[in-house]
Parts: C-alpha cells; structure tokens; sequence
C-alpha cells in the first residue's frame, strides 16, 4: 500500500502496526511546517498522533530521508558535493537532468521546495519522473545526471554513487519508527519492548546493508528480514 492509505487503514483499525518515518507524519499527516531537530520533530508527532490513538514506540537511529546522488566522477569532474554546489551549477547555464519520482516531484517536502530554498530549477524538461526503482539505475546507466533516491538505498554503495550534501537542512529528519494502535498495544502488552529491541538495531548503515542484499543481490525481502531477525536472537 502506498504510505498515505496505508496511514489511514492504521487511523480506522486496518492496521495495528507499522514502520513510520518522523518526517511524513510531521508534514503530510500533521501539516507541520516549522523546521524541527531530530527530537523535537519524534516528539511533536507523538504527541501530536496520540491524539489519534496511535503510540511512536522508541525511533531506530535510520533516518531514510531523501537524497540527491551523481555519478561519483561526474560529482567531482563538476565540483559538485553539496546542493548549493549543484544550484551553483545550474545557475551558471549548465543544463543537468532530474530522475525523480512522482511523489517527490509533488511533495511539500520534495522538489519544489526544496529548488526554492537552494534557489534553482532544473526545469520541466529536465525532470524525468519514474518509479524510485529505476532512479539510480537511471544514474548509474547515464540517462539523467542526478537522481533522488533516500539515504538508505543499498544501491548507492554499490554502483559508487556520491550522495550531495543537504547544507541548508531542507530535507527533515525521517527516523524510521514503529507505530502502533494504542488498543493494540492494550492487548499485547509485550508488543513495545520487543519492538523497542528491534529498533535499536537499525540505523542507516544496517539498512543499506539489508536493503542491497535485497535490491542488488535478489534475496527476497522474507529472506532477508528473517535471517536478521533469527541473527539477532527476535526470532
């Protein structure tokens, strides 16, 4: 399910549980603009979701939030390590193309904004929209110059891609986080301490680990998560 049905399946009881991002809860769900650290924002969204009957359990130390990568000798041929280095390369006339997804391109956290902030555009013409899966393919293949991805993905390690630098903190924290119905932890009162412990053991260098073993090794997601699990002695 997309990440917006999948919050309201949670709101009407569809969903007990499930792993959410700080970041999307505070400003697609929440509609919190103000810029917010890391803490402050896990703890406006539970406080703020508490009001809808849903419990933030402990936050994991990935923060999965969007990116922009190039092509690592393409990055330094330009000069390029920051977005503020990429916005000073468009404005001065060199012309570099977009692969990005349809809910970046549109998000209040996404390209628009984000292009503001930094002031600069890519332009129209210069934005491909296609599924994530295919951005840094797209990248690493040559078809674009820069591709939004998120900080997690394990292909970034793998096709040597370099990762821009967010140097005016545009994009929020995205701590990933296990979310779950206040009636539902009611009834499975050892649901948190063992969701708390697997929360503990993630942070962004883990999951990109696991992630490539799924997006570059095809292993399948069951595979992966169980043999974590087993590993770390939650199963």
């Amino acid at each position: 399910m997309g990440t917006s049905v999948l919050r309201q399946a949670q709101e009407t009881g569809q969903v007990d549980l499930y792993w959410e991002y700080t970041g999307t809860s505070l400003i697609s769900y929440n509609k919190v603009t103000e810029k917010l650290t890391p803490e402050e924002a896990y703890q406006r969204v539970k406080e703020l979701d508490a009001e809808k009957g849903l419990v933030w359990l402990e936050p994991s130390e990935a923060n999965n939030t969007y990116a922009l990568a190039m092509r690592e000798d393409h990055a330094k041929e330009l000069g390029i390590t920051s977005i503020s280095d990429l916005a000073e390369t468009i404005n001065s006339g060199n012309e570099l193309v977009l692969a990005s997804n349809a809910t970046f391109y549109s998000r209040d956290d996404g390209l628009r904004p984000m292009q503001e902030t930094y002031g600069f555009e890519f332009g129209r013409r210069n934005v491909k929209r296609m599924d994530q899966g295919l951005t840094l393919p797209a990248l690493d293949q040559g078809e674009v110059d820069v591709a939004m991805t998120t900080a997690t993905n394990g292909r970034i390690p793998a096709l040597d891609l370099t990762v821009l630098e967010d140097d005016r903190q545009f994009f929020p924290d995205y701590a990933l986080t296990p979310v779950v119905r206040q009636e539902t932890l009611e009834a499975n009162p050892t649901l948190a301490d063992q969701m708390n412990a697997l929360s503990a053991l993630l942070d962004d260098e883990t999951m990109a680990r696991l992630n490539a073993k799924v997006d570059v090794e095809k292993e399948s997601v069951e595979d992966v998560a169980q043999s974590f699990l087993e590993s770390n002695d939650l199963l």
